[in-house]
């Protein structure tokens, strides 16, 4: 597994590099955001841990091209510890947010989370390709096509719509999403849950106003739209 570490703290790339190293990753880095995705552009990673405070741009910007030019799974490393902070990183496309300070084995268990996940181990070999309403999921290339044409979703966003779409009808509250998707060893709140269905949304639906695919059961949760 390829991690890519931006950040322009050397003694934090160089600790946390040592400790991926020793579970078998393969730790490259980038001191600055522009380095960063240039890196992003010819390499292939895995995962992407990227500061907000980087020299050259503001770490939003970063993530914000990040996902102009590529689907890798993101985590967020930051001192700022403020709501908004975090509810920004899952807008421009975040899959998860550790603030600093943080605990090493905690932030290896997270990724090791989405690595999970987005790796499709979870996934059996006669489940690969799921055609749902209008929707092809191929659930261990992770490619989603809507009449045709390939939507480019995060990884949280392939989790939680193969989830609902392979449910339809299905309500799931906010907090089972939360469990599902981003697993115990994830300490967010549910607002994460709202972000990344309204992100979801903007991606599949039509219309802003009536939703075709991922409805909203007031007071529940969300679902699938059942189709009989």
């Amino acid at each position: 597994m390829r991690v890519l570490i931006a950040d322009d703290e050397l003694l934090l790339i160089k600790g946390l590099k040592y400790s991926l190293e020793q579970d078998g990753y393969e730790v490259d880095s980038a001191l600055e955001g522009n380095e960063a995705l240039r890196k992003i552009a010819i390499n292939e990673f895995d995962i992407v841990i990227l500061d907000l405070v980087l020299p050259d741009m503001d770490g939003l910007e970063v993530c914000q091209k990040i996902r102009e030019i590529s689907n890798v799974p993101l985590m967020i490393l930051t001192a700022n510890n403020e709501d908004m902070n975090k509810i920004l990183s899952l807008e421009y496309g975040a899959d998860d947010y550790v603030t600093k300070p943080f605990n090493i084995l905690e932030l290896k268990a997270r990724i090791k989370a989405i690595l999970r996940r987005t790796k499709g181990m979870t996934q059996k070999p006669n489940e690969q390709t799921v055609i749902v309403d209008d929707f092809i999921i191929n659930s261990l290339g992770r490619k989603v096509s809507l009449n045709g044409q390939e939507i480019n979703l995060t990884a949280k966003e392939f989790d939680l719509l193969l989830l609902l779409a392979t449910n339809p009808g299905k309500v799931f509250s906010r907090e089972e999403l939360l469990e599902i998707i981003w697993g115990y060893e994830y300490f967010g709140d549910l607002r994460t849950v709202d972000v990344h269905v309204r992100r979801l949304r903007e991606k599949i639906e039509k219309n802003s106003k009536n939703y075709e695919y991922i409805l909203t059961k007031w007071g529940v949760g969300y679902h699938f739209r059942y189709v009989h």
